[in-house]
């Protein structure tokens, strides 16, 4: 079953839309992932050849040094600036992934920056931290109780009926819905993005 996903998708020039699906596994056979959503909805996602899964690991905000590279969903605060509503601290390897700030489908209102961390400031209720994309500054607090996360490694046995999921996807003009990459909570951790 394909579903019509509730999101602020980026539409490629080929008419391809990336959307995120959240939601709980259904099942897993072969190559052909279904989700039940947040929404409520079952999707169903072709995964393609050379798929990877990988889970997320807890991380702490003393954890997000000066060069990291970072990517922050995030919400305007009344007071100016952002208020982070999650922080995802990226291996080395994946500096530069989807480097930039756009749009989220996180919570109305909320964007994704995919940046570097230039400096953070330690205050009475968390951190403010200035991130630095594209010859862009940004800076974004982030509150005690953040979710803060890194990724770590995961197996297809760890997406079972009811793991949490976040799939960065691709979705077709005929809707049919596919991605290369599944994240998979385990160990208690689910991926907050």
């Amino acid at each position: 079953m394909v579903v019509s996903l509730p999101v602020q998708a980026q539409t490629a020039a080929d008419g391809v839309q990336r959307i995120r699906v959240r939601g709980t596994v259904g099942s897993l056979d072969g190559t052909t992932l279904t989700v039940k959503t947040r929404e409520g909805e079952t999707a169903t996602v072709a995964l393609k050849e050379g798929w990877q899964v990988s889970s997320v690991a807890k991380a702490s905000v003393d954890d997000i040094k000066p060069g990291d590279f970072v990517g922050i969903a995030s919400l305007p605060k009344a007071d100016g600036g952002d208020g982070a509503l999650e922080v995802v601290l990226f291996p080395a390897a994946m500096k530069g992934t989807g480097e930039g700030s756009y749009a989220w489908d996180l919570k109305p209102n909320s964007s994704m920056t995919n940046a570097t961390v230039a400096d953070a400031v330690k205050s009475v209720d968390g951190r403010t931290v200035t991130v630095k994309y594209q010859g862009k500054e940004k800076k974004i607090s982030i509150t005690d109780g953040t979710p803060i996360v890194t990724f770590a490694p995961a197996t297809t046995a760890d997406l079972t009926p009811g793991a949490v999921v976040f799939v960065p996807s691709e979705k077709a003009k005929d809707g049919t819905i596919s991605s290369s990459r599944v994240v998979v909570g385990t160990n208690g951790v689910v991926p907050p993005m």
